[in-house]
């Protein structure tokens, strides 16, 4: 949680989302938080971000938020 405080400040990043590359404007703590869930799955950032665009409804970067914090928010899916 210190890390959230230490450094808000937004990122923009490129990913490929089904072969095209976009920016995605995210804080720090979120893209750190995307690249663990990637890893805890055994996938690429890119990968479930296509994920989450596959299935998103608004805006990318909302969607990315709402993705970690569900995934935060659920015990097994950050279990080891």
């Amino acid at each position: 949680m210190d890390n959230v405080v230490a450094d808000p400040m937004v990122r923009k990043r490129s990913v490929t989302i089904a072969g095209h590359r976009t920016s995605v404007s995210l804080e720090e703590p979120f893209w750190e938080a995307l690249k663990e869930l990637a890893r805890r799955r055994g996938i690429s950032v890119n990968d479930l971000v296509t994920d989450i665009d596959a299935q998103r409804s608004g805006n990318l970067s909302s969607a990315i938020r709402i993705h970690v914090l569900a995934a935060y928010r659920a015990p097994d899916t950050m279990a080891s």
